[in-house]
C-alpha cells in the first residue's frame, strides 16, 4: 500500500474520473437540447464500497488501489449528476467480470459481452 504514489492514482483518475467530467461537459448542451437525454458510464463492481469491505466478498483477495477508488469516485459523480440534473437519465453500468488487461484477461466473459450489457436498450434487458 505504501508504494502507491499520487502519480499512480492521478493517471487512473485522469481517465476514469476527470475524463468522464470532460466528456459530460462537452456534451451538456446536446443533452440539454435532447428530448430524452441519457448518459451511461462504464463503472465496475470494484467501485463498490460494500464489496471492497466484505472479507468474504468477490474482491476480498484483490489488492488494487487506483482503479477501484476511481470507479467509486465515478459512481458518486453519477449519483450527484443525477440529483443535480434530474431531467437527464444518468447511469453507471458495470459490465461484469470481463476479460481485460485490468484482470490479466481472467474475466469470464468477452469485452463484447461486457459492452453489449451496457449498450443494450433498457426495454431489451432480460429480467
Amino acid at each position: 500500500m505504501a508504494d502507491t504514489t499520487a502519480a499512480d492514482m492521478g493517471r487512473v483518475f485522469e481517465t476514469n474520473v476527470l475524463g468522464s467530467v470532460r466528456v459530460l461537459r462537452a456534451f451538456a448542451a446536446l443533452l440539454d437540447s435532447s428530448a430524452a437525454p441519457v448518459v451511461v458510464n462504464a463503472s465496475s463492481g470494484l467501485g463498490s464500497l460494500g464489496h471492497a469491505s466484505d472479507p468474504e466478498g468477490p474482491y476480498a483477495d484483490l489488492n488494487m488501489r487506483a482503479y477501484p477508488a476511481s470507479k467509486a469516485s465515478l459512481n458518486m459523480l453519477k449519483v450527484q449528476w443525477a440529483q443535480g440534473v434530474p431531467r437527464w437519465r444518468i447511469n453507471a453500468a458495470g459490465p461484469g467480470f470481463t476479460a481485460t488487461d485490468v484482470n490479466a484477461h481472467r474475466g469470464t466473459q468477452s469485452v463484447e459481452d461486457g459492452t453489449d450489457a451496457i449498450v443494450r436498450p433498457s426495454h431489451a434487458v432480460e429480467r
